[in-house]
């Protein structure tokens, strides 16, 4: 129940660094690599490769779990009967850490910090494939960030000074704390605590408009800079409204299983306190989430092409921002030519501030974006496109996506926060926004 190892791919599908597997063949990583490239240069569209894909050429049973980061694919491969979710779990954790070091991943911040990728790689997954260290407050007394190695070999005489500064104004580090996931000693001259509750809305909508499934994920993400051992007691006005509900280890079940409140000592930083998904109200006829839009589609297939009307419209008052609908034309599809219109009102056929259109001829694909998306009036694109073939096959499939600032779909309220074990006052903010990743079918 392992993972093998850990591959990171450039974009053109070579290996920029790995593990060692020391135990297992020399081919054994080069021919998940193949397995994978194989699979990227046969999928007929992006986004369309199976996010595990089987290695039928050895004997044993393996798996390439990969995720696109930056144009780079992070690569997980496992054996035998260990669960895929282990991996993914593993990646996007590892993939946080290296955020959390570098700030923007990619090819060149890896190459350029080539050695602390690798050391962050030995530390976070031991030689028998198990996750190890994945706390960054812990990881940061280990592995040393690139801006404070500079520091110390710029300014050798100041090393106690950098030393002290990269333990975030402590005296000592994760390792000497009796909380694993909080360094001793840590103090600001600013206390305070952020809250973003970031909720998504994942959906499918029938060919009828009929909406066949929507649920609401939320998370709670916490920016803590706080002194001290801060034990922090987090109430919600409605905690009714999140189900299925996981932690940070840094809060105590037995609290929340009783009260319904977060009781905990936070990590120094960023972290995720908690992952829900929205329970709608029980006195609804169905479970389903309304939809925040609306989009009428009217197609027309012919020969070598075909013509449509798309009319997108809001259910909400809030104004939902950077929305953007995808349209894949088909393999075939050669040229795209559109017009926008809002409200009744044409505003070009390139776009204005209201929307604009563009067709990939790369990956085939339709792409309608409307920045700012107001509560009233309807927006429209109409157009046609051709294909090589006569009988032109696009997907039947619209992806919509876009933001809600300030809004959050389960109205989750936050009550109050105590603080006790310290007596200095802090600043806290709660924040709300959501967003949507919506199928709709035509």
């Amino acid at each position: 129940m392992a993972i093998d190892g850990l591959i990171i791919l450039d974009p053109a599908g070579r290996p920029i660094i790995q593990s060692s597997y020391t135990t297992y063949p020399a081919a054994y990583p080069l021919l998940h690599i193949e397995a994978l490239n194989n699979a990227l240069a046969k999928a007929p569209r992006e986004g369309s490769v199976d996010p595990v894909i089987y290695v039928e050429e050895l004997s044993c049973s393996s798996a390439c779990c990969h995720v696109e980061v930056g144009g780079m694919r992070f690569v997980a491969t496992i054996s035998g009967d260990a669960d895929p979710l282990i991996a993914f779990a593993f990646l996007d954790a590892f993939i946080e850490i290296l955020q959390d070091y570098f700030g923007i991943v990619s090819v060149a911040t890896l190459k350029d910090n080539f050695d602390i990728v690798y050391q962050l790689l030995e530390e976070t997954l031991d030689s028998s494939g198990h996750p190890l260290t994945t706390s960054p407050n812990a990881l940061s007394d280990i592995v040393l960030s690139p801006s404070l190695i500079s520091k110390l070999l710029a300014s050798f005489q100041a090393r106690d000074k950098e030393a002290s500064s990269f333990g975030s104004n402590g005296t000592g580090g994760a390792f000497t704390s009796p909380i694993p996931w909080r360094k001793a000693g840590v103090r600001h001259n600013r206390n305070e605590i952020l809250f973003d509750v970031v909720e998504e809305m994942r959906g499918i909508v029938g060919k009828n408009g009929t909406t066949l499934v929507s649920n609401v994920f939320g998370k709670i993400e916490s920016n803590a800079k706080l002194s001290g051992t801060p034990d922090l007691t987090l109430t919600f006005a409605n905690p009714n409204v999140m189900m299925e509900c996981a932690f940070h280890p840094c809060v105590r079940l037995q609290k929340w299983t009783r009260d319904n409140a977060l009781s905990f000592v936070p990590p120094e930083g960023r972290f995720v306190l908690a992952d829900y998904q929205y329970r709608p109200p029980q006195s609804a006829l169905i479970s389903n989430v309304p939809i925040p839009l609306s989009l009428k589609a009217n197609m027309d297939m012919g020969e070598f092409g075909g013509t449509f009307a798309l009319t997108l419209t809001s259910r909400l008052i809030k104004v939902m921002e950077n929305l953007e609908l995808k349209f894949y034309l088909g393999e075939d599809a050669t040229s795209a030519q559109c017009t926008l219109s809002s409200a009744g009102s044409s505003v070009g056929s390139v776009g204005s501030a209201d929307g604009s259109w563009s067709f990939n001829s790369r990956t085939k694909t339709l792409r309608w974006e409307i920045l700012n998306m107001r509560s009233s009036g309807s927006w429209i694109l109409r157009g046609s496109w051709t294909s090589k073939i006569k009988a032109p096959r696009p997907a039947h499939a619209f992806q919509i996506r876009f933001d809600i600032p300030s809004y959050s779909f389960s109205s989750l309220k936050v009550d109050q926060l105590r603080l006790s074990s310290e007596m200095y006052k802090m600043y806290k903010g709660v924040r709300m926004r959501s967003k949507g990743s919506i199928e709709w079918r035509w």
